[in-house]
């Protein structure tokens, strides 16, 4: 199959805007021939996950009250890196934040797109190891509890169902495939 553009864009205007998302509504004609809209939110930051790991196989994950779902997520240490900075500082000063951890050794084990129906946001997500414990520093906006845990605890929550984030669910599983396939 072609790999193509089917849609065609008649115009374009701008609905919303704030410091972290825009919302653009485009006038298309879709790849059936009939006229509509679409909806595009329009992320101003990367997405960005971090799955710390110790020797121990020991992980940090972090509980908080999630606005747009209505419900308390347990997730990976996960923030917003601005696109014009190097998605491993943010990852360094995300970790930091929210956990206190620092990490010598990082690895990038997956970019992905969060929403691709809707959206255009790219997260990018590393496993830190090397760790020490400093001193979070949440952001006023964060309400968060830390909870360090073993892997294959987070790994059963996963698939429990108990994680739902996506990221936190992508990092989870692909660490476990990492971890059986590499000796991480």
């Amino acid at each position: 199959m072609e790999e193509r553009n089917p849609w065609t864009t008649i115009e374009s205007h701008k609905i919303y805007d704030n410091n972290w998302i825009g919302l653009t509504e485009h006038q298309v004609i879709n790849p059936s021939g009939g006229k509509g809209i679409y909806g595009e939110v329009h992320f101003k930051n990367l997405a960005i996950g971090i799955l710390p790991l110790d020797e121990e196989l020991n992980t940090w994950l972090i509980g908080q009250y999630r606005f747009p779902i209505k419900a308390y997520s347990w997730e990976i240490p996960e923030g917003g890196g601005p696109l014009g900075e190097d998605p491993l500082a943010s990852a360094k000063r995300e970790l930091m934040e929210e956990t206190g951890l620092s990490a010598t050794e990082w690895t990038e084990i997956q970019r992905m797109h969060l929403s691709n129906s809707v959206s255009n946001e790219l997260a990018i997500i590393y496993i830190a190891r090397g760790l020490s414990m400093g001193i979070a520093s949440p952001e006023e906006t964060e309400e968060l509890q830390l909870r360090k845990l073993p892997f294959e605890e987070a790994y059963k929550m996963v698939l429990n169902g108990e994680i739902t984030d996506s990221m936190s669910v992508a990092a989870i599983l692909k660490t476990k495939i990492i971890l059986q396939e590499f000796s991480l």
